[in-house]
């Protein structure tokens, strides 16, 4: 009986080894891929590609369709011109549009700043209402007070 555990072990620690609940065996071992691998391979084919460092950008601003801003500060900006192609590398956060107001105004394009409008013609409205219901709650308030 023990010689018989001792294969049925051994087979558990041989690759892919035939388990006793006749499953399969595995053919070879996968390997999963790191993020560092994906990497580095994507800065292989940048190099074959051509691309030059660009200095001197503090930061980068992509404004997309929701109203919101893909902000990168301090990236790393490279560029192949003969290939069409930019790179922006470094950490990402995406804000809303009227977080990042005072600072970003001159890279407004058209269609921004007339949502940017849209916004502004919209948020006396909401503040007026909120002002009325919060006068109403405190009249009553004060109405249902009585040392």
């Amino acid at each position: 009986p023990f010689p018989s555990r001792v294969r049925v072990l051994r087979a558990h620690l041989v690759l892919g080894g035939q388990l006793p609940r006749g499953t399969a065996r595995r053919k070879k071992k996968v390997v999963h891929r790191t993020a560092t691998a994906d990497d580095k391979k994507l800065q292989f084919s940048l190099k074959k590609l051509g691309v030059n460092n660009i200095s001197g950008i503090e930061e980068v601003n992509m404004f997309t369709n929701q109203g919101t801003v893909i902000h990168f500060n301090n990236p790393k900006v490279q560029a192949s011109l003969a290939a069409n192609t930019f790179t922006i590398t470094g950490h990402a956060e995406t804000k809303q549009l009227t977080e990042m107001l005072p600072s970003i105004l001159n890279q407004l394009g058209a269609d921004s700043l007339t949502s940017l409008r849209r916004l502004a013609e919209a948020l006396p409205k909401q503040c007026k209402l909120k002002l009325e219901c919060i006068s109403f709650f405190f009249l009553d308030l004060v109405s249902n007070f009585h040392p």
